[in-house]
């Protein structure tokens, strides 16, 4: 049934990613059983994106572009072999997976997922209350997410639940690669590490997918990648599937377009849109992480600057109050007449880019769509202009925009670039425009532990349906599941909830249990 996955170049099927590098050169893969060490002359892939990338600096901290997350200089140990050549076994004997390091990392990695338990109250205790019941036995989950020691509890929850998991990740730079290691020295087949080729991803992906005596029956995705590679590559593969939890607005976005097509052959779930997850993840989460990517990959100072938002759905409503309450003047870019009557009334001024874009002194964008800053806008930004993405899709800033002969690269730190104009002019772009609060700092455990327990919850109802439940459409997360995911997390915080009377649950027509709201309830 198999080939040697490990000599197979998998590219992208034709989609389009989501959010990995666009301009990748695919490279064919070594022998996997010699180790062949990089020549003396191989310049980092970073490097070879234009001939007019220069580094500023030599030490650590500039070169390497793909440190951790949390900027502790743990996801890299300074072994420059790609982790495809290498050979590697975890202390089982197991090799079912493609790390940076397992060796050198997993036990730094392990401790990171320890921190993350004790700050992610639901995740832990949906495991908790369902690990007897093992609601997912038999599940054959391929995941394919962002790789941080957050979703490692995500991860390991399901393998405690009884599920069968291959995971991916859904992002080049997000991955920590000492969690990555630590999964794979539990025993999880995972195949990814920080700063994969475009190549890398998609055989990463594969390896997933098209394992052998594994046929995956369930799918997590974030950004809809794993969904359609399957799709397009295992056709037959994928009408086995019984249903797919997605969690970002991108993917959710390619779902409803092939439901649209009539090619949505199995039953999938949207979390993005779930109460829980839009309101914790994209809005009180989004509210926090920006200004720490900020602060952490620039050193700025808030107060005073100018603040182009462009989008005010729930990650730009939290990244527009999160600038303002540090002292930012902010504006705000919208499509949508409701949300700019919203942001009016919120107190923002809401523009056209064009209006602001030569005066402002940070760009971010969060709207989920493509060629929202194009090069004509970072033509006209001032000197210093800073330039983020917060949406999914690294599509936002048409960086393929700035690889011209005429600009020069220079990288100043990881994840930083100075984008030189001939006259001297630059700007800052961060994390080559790809998620900036994943790329650039870190994200709160404790809103990742909601949204996980949203995912958790949605892959327990889609594969334990009974037959008819669910046809091949994308649903929201049933009502009652949210409010499961909130009463979870209530006692971190003392909370008590006030219980109806028969009286009044009758007089209101609800049931005491819940659901408290209909579909139709905007919170």
């Amino acid at each position: 049934m198999m080939n040697n996955l490990a000599d197979t170049v998998v590219v992208d099927p034709g989609f389009g990613g989501g959010d990995k590098q666009q301009q990748a050169a695919a490279t064919q893969p070594q022998d996997p059983s010699v180790v062949v060490p990089p020549p003396a002359t191989k310049q980092s892939s970073a490097l070879k994106k234009t001939s007019r990338y220069r580094s500023r600096s030599l030490s650590a901290s500039s070169t390497d572009s793909f440190s951790s997350a949390s900027y502790t200089g743990s996801s890299e140990d300074g072994d420059d072999v790609p982790p495809r050549e290498k050979v590697q076994k975890n202390s089982k004997g197991s090799s079912d997976f493609c790390v940076r390091n397992i060796t050198a990392q997993h036990a730094f990695g392990r401790r990171e997922i320890e921190i993350a338990e004790q700050e992610m109250p639901g995740i832990m205790a949906l495991r908790k209350r369902a690990a007897e019941d093992k609601p997912l036995k038999d599940a054959k989950i391929v995941g394919c997410t962002h790789i941080n020691a957050q979703t490692a509890v995500l991860i390991e929850t399901l393998a405690e639940l009884g599920a069968s998991v291959r995971w991916a990740a859904c992002n080049i730079y997000s991955t920590q690669n000492e969690v990555a290691a630590a999964l794979a020295e539990s025993g999880i087949p995972i195949f990814a590490w920080r700063g994969e080729t475009e190549e890398d991803f998609w055989w990463c992906i594969d390896r997933c997918v098209n394992a052998e005596n594994w046929q995956p029956n369930m799918i997590l995705d974030d950004g809809g990648d794993a969904t359609h590679l399957m799709l397009k590559k295992y056709p037959t593969m994928f009408k086995l599937v019984k249903g797919i939890v997605e969690e970002s607005v991108t993917g959710v976005h390619r779902l409803y377009q092939l439901s649209k097509a009539g090619k949505l052959t199995v039953p999938a779930m949207n979390v993005n849109d779930s109460v829980t997850k839009t309101k914790f993840d994209n809005l009180y989460s989004c509210k926090e992480s920006i200004l720490d990517s900020l602060k952490r990959s620039t050193d700025v100072m808030f107060g005073g600057k100018q603040v182009v938002v462009c989008g005010y759905g729930d990650v730009g409503k939290g990244c527009a109050q999160a600038l303002k309450g540090q002292g930012c003047i902010v504006y705000i870019t919208e499509i949508d007449p409701i949300c700019a009557l919203q942001a009016s009334m919120d107190g923002f001024r809401v523009v056209k880019l064009n209006e602001v874009i030569r005066n402002v002194d940070i760009v971010v964008t969060a709207t989920g769509n493509k060629n929202v800053v194009v090069r004509e806008h970072m033509d006209k930004m001032k000197s210093g202009c800073i330039i983020c993405n917060m949406g999914h899709s690294n599509t936002e800033i048409d960086v393929n925009g700035l690889r011209t002969p005429d600009l020069t690269w220079e990288k100043v730190r990881s994840q930083v670039d100075h984008i030189i104009w001939p006259e001297g002019k630059y700007i800052i772009l961060l994390a080559e425009g790809r998620l900036v609060n994943l790329s650039c700092s870190s994200i709160p455990s404790f809103a990742v532990s909601i949204t996980s327990a949203t995912q958790a919850l949605a892959l327990i109802e889609l594969f334990n349906a009974p037959p008819g439940r669910y046809k091949s459409d994308v649903y929201l997360l049933p009502k009652k599941m949210d409010e499961y995911v909130a009463s979870l997390h209530l006692p971190t915080f003392d909370a008590h909830l006030t219980e109806l009377s028969d009286e009044q649950a009758k007089y209101m027509g609800l049931n005491k249990a819940g659901p408290f709201k209909p579909n139709y309830y905007r919170y």
